[in-house]
């Protein structure tokens, strides 16, 4: 079912207010803690067999209308969208973190972030072609994960000395095994299939100190996505996204050595905890050059991932000045030790 929530003083809907953490309505300025509001303020709008949930072909986004309605515009986008297919059961998260960045402040991170942009043309850093903003919450799992690693590498040591007229190598070979016990915690994966995963991944990270215990009213004037993958189907990607650091983890531990060849490597990792949970996130949609770009912010911190366009008079001016410090720090060393360059 979809879930209101009416302001006791006017009856006008309430959402969540980023910066008191409460619900808050926009008619009356009311505002209530969410632990403490009323069973009796909260009213659905469509039962289950009422509502339906369709997908925007331009942007991935649902839409929620009622069994009715054959075509709509997508509050995610803005774009007309078809509507087909039912909406499946509500999945209900373990944990939440909730938007701490209004949508104003995240308009004005977003400006600043343009503005610092050293290749991209003049005209995306004026930051005035905004075309939508909108908060979602992204599906996540949230895993904790035990890895243990045991390594046989060949190691050598080689040492060069002059004794005489004679210039002498001496190489020692080493056999080397690790055992290596890793703890991973909160390592996070999104788990929606209409979600760019880079992008995602670049958000990182989140402050999961802030993780709260589900409960629906965090959501209010929001979007939200519920899973398309389980645990057990991302568990491949969570494994390889530890896999790089156990690699590092590991090479920290055989130093000192002038070579070393790994011989067996077996990294077991196994799945402890995994925790469903919501983060925020604001798609922010950019028109630039006849082109819609799309960025991700964390609504945490402000972090912004995504490609801008870039100038290339502004990347051939900076190769060029790279090029012509280059150019002039080798006539420099040339006249120092003699010689010419031109």
């Amino acid at each position: 079912m979809v879930i209101q929530y009416k302001c006791p003083n006017c009856g006008d809907d309430m959402a969540f207010d980023s910066e008191s953490g409460k619900l808050s309505c926009g008619s009356c300025g009311r505002t209530d803690a969410i632990e403490g509001f009323s069973d009796e303020f909260i009213t659905t709008r469509f039962s289950d067999d009422e509502a339906k949930e369709y997908v925007c072909n331009n942007c991935g986004a649902s839409v929620i209308t009622d069994a009715d309605t054959s075509a709509t515009s997508c509050s995610f986008c803005g774009a007309a969208v078809v509507l087909a297919d039912r909406v499946s059961g509500i999945h209900a998260p373990d944990k939440v973190i909730p938007f701490q960045i209004s949508k104003e402040e995240a308009i004005q991170a977003f400006k600043k972030w343009c503005k610092n942009g050293r290749l991209t043309p003049k005209g995306f850093m004026s930051a005035d072609r905004i075309k939508g903003i909108t908060g979602i919450y992204v599906p996540f799992w949230l895993y904790d994960l035990h890895s243990v690693a045991n390594v046989n590498a060949r190691a050598t040591r080689v040492r060069e000395y002059t004794q005489g007229n004679y210039i002498y190598t001496e190489t020692k070979y080493y056999d080397v095994h690790r055992k290596i016990d890793l703890t991973f915690n909160k390592v996070p994966v999104d788990a929606s299939e209409k979600m760019n995963d880079d992008l995602m991944d670049k958000l990182e990270p989140y402050d999961y100190g802030s993780l709260k215990d589900f409960k629906t009213p965090y959501l209010a004037g929001y979007l939200a996505e519920k899973y398309n993958y389980n645990n057990k189907d991302l568990f491949p990607r969570v494994k390889s996204k530890v896999s790089g650091y156990i690699d590092k983890y590991i090479s920290s531990t055989i130093s000192g050595y002038s070579s070393v060849r790994y011989e067996e490597k077996r990294v077991n990792t196994k799945e402890t905890n995994a925790h469903y949970v919501l983060l925020p996130v604001w798609m922010v949609y950019y028109d630039y050059d006849k082109q819609e770009h799309t960025f991700a912010m964390n609504g945490v911190n402000g972090k912004v991932v995504g490609k801008p366009p870039l100038s290339m008079a502004k990347v051939s001016a900076w190769f060029g000045s790279i090029a012509a410090a280059t150019f002039i720090t080798a006539k420099i060393l040339t006249l120092i030790v003699g010689g010419d360059i031109w």
